[in-house]
């Protein structure tokens, strides 16, 4: 059977702990989309492992698959392969050949074309995503199973290369240097190809996964990123570059519509909201400098809601994995997960970081929002049926300037005390204070999805398992 791993919000939300906290039950673990961008944390018998490429379940000794639906940088790849290994860790690692490949004139043209779009910014990593969807979209990419043929790589980059050389120096008038030098991305690449050839790493992904199933095995699907960062369905432009939601398992994978469908898809959720990048983003405390839109420090950074900004990102560790950005930080947006469930179809939640909220007096959620109609176009009307006279709106709406006209309207909640969350973990569900139970079921209810565990720390043990997906 399949289990699909799905980030409900922004990203960030803790979707490798699950895998690990489900990953003993699971045989293979593939990665359906996304590449190097997607920063993971991995904590194992104290020992605190950060990936942005391989697969969460390597760190237990699963098969890890990187899907057709990835992009791969294979310097990334290697290097985190040989320093799990120096780690004595001996990761098994797959890579569709249909996935394609990041270059570095990617990365280059990232950087470039993220500093040019000003307003328009995403809040990238510059690490090639973007320009390695758009090429692939463009059917000039170059894919996995072309490094393991000299003659078709060396044809596909002679073809790109020069387009790629003429965007850099003609359009944004930006010297270029090795990134953009045929024989140099030859050579190098050619030497990846071989290395994965030598090491049997390459496989056609949907064949593979379907054969493990019809074997028995179970296969656990991990989506990087998060809901309302998919290409579709997400807050565009903010966005990243590929499809996070449960529909990107079956396309960056190869498997069958229904055999993802059949299994289970779990939505995982942080118990407030956090992100890295700009963007509206109804529930924020606080601000960011050069993140929050129309954020002023001067205004900003003596508030009480900067304080307590400032207290739960210190608490929660809120600092891009990849990037070390501090993240943007918000009370629980429900509009953007009623949004996540239907779009995903959810059969469980994962809910973690309840103990970052412990200690606090009041703990609030914006349960929906109040249009501002004064601004409201004759094209958002749509939104009127999400309630009697439109101004109430209880899912996102369905572009990111409709949704920045948004203001949320709140609900609180009593706070709950810190207390030793291991002893928690191991007493279960009950044991979690009366008040955070009581929060937490109103997110179950409020997306009619059953809790099947609650993170109470970073570590697996500091996991409320109230369910196993795989039983």
């Amino acid at each position: 059977m399949t289990v699909t791993i799905v980030g409900s919000q922004l990203g960030d939300e803790g979707k490798g702990g699950v895998v690990d906290l489900y990953g003993d039950a699971a045989d293979v673990v593939a990665r359906y989309q996304g590449g190097d961008n997607a920063g993971h944390t991995v904590v194992h018998d104290g020992e605190k492992y950060k990936l942005s490429l391989v697969p969460s379940g390597a760190v237990r000794g699963k098969v890890g698959v990187l899907g057709n639906g990835c992009v791969v940088n294979p310097e990334t790849l290697f290097d985190e392969i040989d320093t799990l290994r120096e780690r004595d860790l001996e990761p098994d690692v797959r890579v569709a050949e249909r996935a394609h490949v990041i270059l570095p004139y990617h990365r280059a043209l990232d950087g470039i074309e993220e500093a040019e779009k000003e307003e328009l910014a995403a809040g990238t990593t510059k690490r090639g995503i973007g320009p390695t969807y758009e090429d692939k979209a463009g059917r000039r990419g170059v894919r996995v199973g072309d490094l393991l043929d000299p003659e078709i790589l060396r044809e596909r980059l002679e073809y790109v290369v020069p387009q790629k050389k003429a965007l850099a120096e003609e359009v944004f008038d930006k010297e270029t240097g090795e990134a953009f030098d045929i024989d140099y991305l030859y050579d190098t690449y050619r030497e990846y190809g071989e290395r994965l050839a030598e090491e049997d790493m390459t496989v056609d992904c949907g064949t593979f996964l379907q054969d493990r199933i019809d074997d028995g095995d179970n296969v656990m699907l991990e989506g990087a990123q998060g809901t309302s960062l998919d290409i579709d369905h997400g807050v565009y432009p903010y966005v990243t570059s590929s499809n996070p939601t449960a529909g990107g398992a079956t396309v960056g994978t190869g498997l069958g519509p229904t055999v993802v469908g059949g299994g289970e898809v779990i939505g995982i959720v942080k118990a407030y909201l956090s992100r890295v990048g700009t963007g509206p983003l109804p529930t924020e405390l606080g601000g960011v400098e050069d993140q929050t839109p129309d954020y002023d420090e001067e205004v900003g950074g003596g508030t009480d809601e900067e304080e307590l900004a400032t207290y739960i990102r210190d608490e929660g560790g809120e600092y891009g994995t990849v990037t070390g950005r501090p993240r943007r930080v918000g009370w629980l947006d429900m509009p953007m997960l009623r949004h996540a469930a239907r779009a995903n179809g959810f059969t469980g939640l994962a809910i973690n970081h309840i103990d970052v909220l412990a200690g606090l007096d009041e703990v609030e959620v914006g349960h929906s929002y109040e249009f501002d109609t004064a601004e409201q176009s004759s094209a958002s009307n749509q939104n009127s049926s999400n309630s009697d006279d439109g101004d109430e709106i209880f899912t996102m709406p369905p572009t990111t300037e409709q949704w920045g006209r948004c203001e949320a309207t709140f609900r609180s909640f009593d706070g709950w005390p810190e207390v030793d969350w291991a002893e928690v973990a191991s007493e279960g569900y009950e044991a979690i204070p009366e008040n955070a139970r009581t929060y937490l079921e109103y997110i179950s209810d409020e997306l009619d999805t059953p809790i099947y565990a609650v993170g109470v720390g970073p570590g697996r043990g500091e996991t409320v398992v109230v369910e196993n997906p795989y039983e």
